[in-house]
């Protein structure tokens, strides 16, 4: 494998890359990441994303882009899961904020000529800058409109611990996005219920991962032939216990990217209102908790959707 991506190195540059942290492409693999540029620590290290409070090598993980934890030093394993890296400016800089416009020269044909001879899937730019520097235009974050053949292209949050003023949920949320979308799984529909009691206090259910944890709506997967109705019955009935409900008002619909439901790559989730007397739930299945909350008291958590507590605030019905 090494002989072979010095070859693939080639294709992509000179006889080597002009940096101090080498390049990890090979060719057809899912995913190049483009970082801006190399750091001081991972310019000493050799190795991409080495500062320890770096968040990308966990983010990798957390959105199942990757099948286990890996370390900077592993660099090159990551060809494996079908990921290469590189840099969209290879000189090493205190910070992001000391690179220069030249510094980005033939950055495009650069990335073009990854694309057409390496033949990735997509190319995710980590950070807008990254983007910017290649292309001269800064983008939102997301799927871009841009394409280099067939190779799609897709902006990340930086994972710098520079940028610490985007918290982590939101890091997350757009790398799950990329891996749902990369993965061309089907998508996975589910009806959840907003259960809502006489003090206008929501009941959630914890979940968790070694990356932290989360509250959600109750309701799960729509069975083939199942009605809306019929499956929050079924689901609150398994999870909770609750029967005998009269089903409210649909609060809103949500469509998005993730794998983390095995065979899935994507959702579309609707949420109906659910409106109960006092109810104490009698068991709980699957869930690592359940909590009644206030809105107030949701924007002290991690939920999701993120905006969960903005979304119960404007619906009609609440």
């Amino acid at each position: 494998m090494g002989e072979y991506v010095a070859h693939a190195k080639d294709m992509a540059g000179e006889d080597a890359t002009p940096s101090d942290v080498p390049d990890v492409l090979a060719p057809d693999l899912r995913i190049v990441f483009v970082g801006i540029n190399p750091g001081r620590v991972s310019a000493a290290a050799r190795a991409h994303f080495a500062n320890p409070r770096n968040d990308f090598w966990r983010l990798l993980h957390a959105a199942q882009l990757t099948s286990r934890l890996y370390e900077p030093a592993e660099q090159f394993s990551l060809l494996d899961e079908g990921i290469g890296v590189t840099n969209a400016a290879y000189r090493t800089t205190p910070g992001s904020s000391d690179l220069r416009r030249a510094d980005f020269a033939g950055s495009a044909d650069r990335l073009e000529r990854i694309a057409r001879e390496l033949r990735p899937g997509w190319l995710a730019f980590v950070g807008k800058e990254a983007y910017r520097g290649a292309f001269g235009t800064r983008p939102d974050l997301g799927l871009q409109q841009r394409a280099l053949g067939d190779t799609k292209l897709f902006v990340l949050p930086s994972t710098s611990p520079a940028n610490a003023a985007v918290p982590w949920d939101e890091r997350v949320r757009w790398f799950r996005e990329l891996a749902g979308r990369e993965s061309g799984l089907p998508e996975r529909e589910t009806i959840r219920a907003a259960v809502v009691d006489e003090l206008d206090r929501i009941l959630l259910l914890r979940y968790g991962d070694g990356y932290g944890h989360w509250w959600v709506t109750l309701g799960g997967g729509r069975e083939e032939g199942e009605a809306d109705e019929q499956t929050l019955r079924r689901e609150l009935e398994e999870e909770v216990g609750l029967v005998g409900f009269a089903l409210g008002s649909l609060l809103w619909e949500l469509h998005g990217w993730t794998r983390q439901e095995p065979g899935f790559g994507s959702f579309l989730s609707r949420v109906y209102l659910v409106r109960v007397a006092r109810f104490e739930p009698p068991h709980l299945t699957e869930a690592q908790e359940l909590r009644w909350f206030s809105i107030p008291e949701l924007k002290s958590v991690s939920t999701r959707p993120l905006d969960l507590a903005e979304r119960l605030s404007s619906a009609s019905d609440w």
